[in-house]
């Protein structure tokens, strides 16, 4: 029998989540869970004692194991971490658990688990993400080979309120990191965990924009680039920046105003991504420019790097950032 299907019914994330939860996903999955926030035992490694929670960030379940900083996953990153499969493959493997036929032409497969997967229906309260407290450590060797490949010394980063951390917190639940910093943002924190699955976690909102404290009074050029790192990169170079909790947010009309007060010349330089078709740095970049009439400056697609600080640790020095930058000033 022929089942009739949408037309925009088709093996994608987001579909997959509109028929089924993320909360169903880890359940059928993960055989330790039971209960958002309550640890429980790694069912991906030999753990003796309950080291892994669930729970809910900006909107999302997140897996998170304070006994391996590496295992940090979204619902569709545990499935491809617990069978060893690439992105694809995972979908297709939630696609036949749960029956949700949204791939066409696919063999017929066993039943991962045993059993068709259960839609619960559950509703999960949306709560706001707070990052209570951190643990800082000391700096240490790692710390100073990580950040040497952007030739970001320890001054800046003290500078610019980076902290290397041991732990963080988010609410009630405690997680400790591997290689992780804590990038202090007004009163709120990002989470910097460039190793791990989930890189980015933080309580900032649109209104903490990044660099903003370190700018000095006045000058002649400001540089508004992709992210803190950058921006570190940036005046190592001698050129102060800020950058926005996101690229796709729109700059409001007051900061652009302030900063053409300070500075003589307001620029952006965001993100080249040249291998995404949409290129979602420089969209928004002329959108910006277009609307405050600001001049727009970036890598150019030659160059293999998207952004400042990628630039840097592929030539290994300032010379190239610096060339690519005053040559289009």
């Amino acid at each position: 029998m022929i089942r009739s299907r949408q037309s925009n019914d088709h093996l994608h994330s987001d579909i997959i989540l509109s028929r089924i939860s993320e909360y169903d996903i880890f359940r059928y999955y993960c055989s330790g869970f039971k209960e958002l926030g309550k640890k429980f035992c790694s069912d991906l490694r030999q753990d003796n004692s309950p080291t892994v929670s669930i729970i809910q960030w900006r909107g999302k379940l997140l897996y998170k194991d304070f006994g391996n900083s590496d295992h940090s996953f979204d619902c569709f990153s545990y499935v491809m971490t617990k069978y060893n499969c690439a992105f694809y493959n995972a979908l297709l493997i939630i696609d036949n658990d749960f029956g949700l036929r949204l791939a066409s032409h696919k063999p017929e497969q066993a039943l991962t688990m045993g059993y068709l997967g259960f839609r619960s229906n559950k509703k999960l309260e949306d709560k706001k993400l707070t990052i209570i407290r951190k643990k800082s450590r000391s700096w240490e060797y790692k710390d100073a080979k990580f950040w040497k490949q952007y030739l970001i010394n320890k001054k800046t980063l003290i500078k610019f309120a980076v902290q290397p951390i041991s732990y963080y917190w988010i609410n009630d639940h405690r997680f400790r990191c591997n290689l992780s910093y804590a990038f202090k943002i007004g009163s709120k924190y990002k989470i910097y965990s460039p190793h791990d699955e989930v890189k980015w976690i933080s309580n900032t909102t649109s209104k903490h924009i990044q660099g903003w404290d370190q700018l000095p009074e006045k000058g002649n050029i400001i540089i508004i680039t992709s992210s803190l790192k950058d921006i570190m990169c940036l005046r190592r170079m001698g050129f102060p920046g800020i950058a926005m909790q996101s690229e796709m947010q729109m700059l409001g009309e007051k900061t652009i105003k302030d900063l053409k007060k300070r500075f003589k010349e307001v620029i952006l330089l965001y993100d080249n991504d040249f291998t995404n078709s949409n290129n979602p740095g420089q969209t928004m970049a002329i959108k910006i420019c277009e609307k405050y009439d600001l001049k727009n400056i970036y890598i150019p697609e030659s160059y293999q790097v998207k952004d400042i600080s990628d630039c840097i640790a592929k030539f290994g020095s300032f010379d190239k950032a610096l060339e690519i930058i005053k040559s289009q000033l």
